[in-house]
């Protein structure tokens, strides 16, 4: 198969605009459709907690493995190709995580359903930001805001399927035929190509693609921080009730959503660098508010705070990635989420480390002092 013509004038109109937010929306609908599927998968095969938590990794491993290639890929094939054929697999293994009782055929499942979800994640970044610059309009936060929307309509749904009677794998069809016809529609205005600029399949990061994904870990690891422990902090250490306790990740990813949904006007009101300034330093006061204030009503505003804050530094910090010149977007947007991805999938288990030696109150606090030297960067950073 010939690869696509790179130099093809981009088109960046309403459709392709449009597509590119179904793509962000298939994103987060996917991802969030398999979460309440994991206790049926842990109930159905028997597993303990610690053998879970492996099992959950062939995801990550899947997803960080496939990231670096996607930008070669989406280069040789286009958008379009990477975008449908990732899609239509994730679609393939939905119904068998809601089914399989076979140890190894789940971890086989997840690990496919990772490295579809990493191809997918990339390739609708290096879309946003082809779209982006050619529209000459402040976008990203909103693309990004359609992932955390479908992240919460999956996830709500799945929940609200199965509560009434539905099983797992009648779920997984309701969202299947929910992806594939949004995918339908939006797939004729997907690029057909994956890279504007001519330049190297493969580099290591460097320069100022290093320093926007070191900054993305700092991010992601905050987010991470959120889904895996702000439950645990309200039960273990504010006494709530575990049944309320994941209470604080809804409002985190409640603000989060709201702050993308609001943020290209936000963006284009107060300038990028002054995002990663004030997110940076709301982020980091809303774990510090959370950890000094001993009250669990001070926690949930503190997290608000920390959804609000972190909520438009990514997307800036890919559009940032796609007007430096350092490194081709094919290339620099695979690489910042493959570090992003990292910091998502060993932030925890530092965190659990700092945790056992010490407390979850110092961990909070570490990621409070690194967010304020995200907050310092936005001074610097050309953006």
């Amino acid at each position: 198969m010939t690869s696509i013509n790179t130099n093809a004038p981009l088109i960046a109109g309403r459709k392709e605009q449009w597509s590119t937010r179904v793509a962000f929306f298939i994103a987060g609908f996917s991802v969030s459709a398999w979460a309440p599927l994991v206790p049926y998968a842990k109930a159905r095969i028997g597993l303990s907690d610690g053998t879970l938590g492996l099992v959950l990794l062939s995801l990550g491993i899947g997803s960080i493995i496939t990231m670096p290639l996607t930008g070669i890929l989406a280069a040789r094939f286009g958008c379009r190709r990477v975008l449908v054929l990732s899609t239509l697999v994730i679609c393939l293994c939905l119904p068998l995580l809601a089914t399989v009782s076979s140890l190894l055929l789940l971890m086989a499942t997840l690990f496919v359903f990772g490295i579809s979800m990493g191809a997918l994640d990339c390739t609708i970044n290096i879309q946003a930001v082809m779209v982006e610059r050619a529209s000459g309009k402040t976008m990203m936060s909103g693309f990004h805001g359609l992932f955390s929307l479908g992240g919460i309509l999956g996830a709500a749904g799945v929940s609200g399927l199965l509560s009434v009677g539905a099983s797992p794998l009648v779920a997984m069809l309701v969202v299947i035929a929910v992806i594939l016809a949004v995918l339908l529609r939006a797939a004729p205005h997907f690029l057909a190509y994956g890279s504007q600029n001519q330049g190297p399949a493969f580099v290591v990061p460097h320069g100022v693609v290093l320093f926007i994904g070191l900054l993305c870990v700092i991010v992601f690891l905050a987010e991470g921080a959120m889904l895996d422990w702000s439950a645990v902090f309200l039960s273990s250490t504010r006494q709530v009730d575990p049944a309320y306790a994941g209470l604080g990740y809804a409002v985190f990813a409640l603000t989060m959503t709201g702050g993308r949904l609001l943020g290209d006007a936000v963006v284009r009101s107060i300038g990028a660098n002054r995002v990663i300034i004030l997110g940076g330093l709301c982020a980091s006061a809303g774990f510090a508010l959370a950890t000094w204030v001993p009250a669990w009503q001070a926690a949930l505003f503190g997290y608000a705070l920390v959804g609000a804050g972190c909520s438009n530094i990514v997307p800036v910090l890919y559009s940032a990635a796609g007007r430096q010149t350092v490194m081709p977007e094919h290339v620099a947007v695979p690489a910042i989420s493959t570090l992003g991805y990292a910091g998502i999938l060993a932030g925890p288990a530092l965190i659990g480390f700092v945790a056992q030696i010490s407390s979850l109150n110092l961990a909070f606090m570490i990621i409070a002092v690194l967010l304020l030297g995200v907050a310092a960067s936005g001074r610097v950073l050309k953006v």
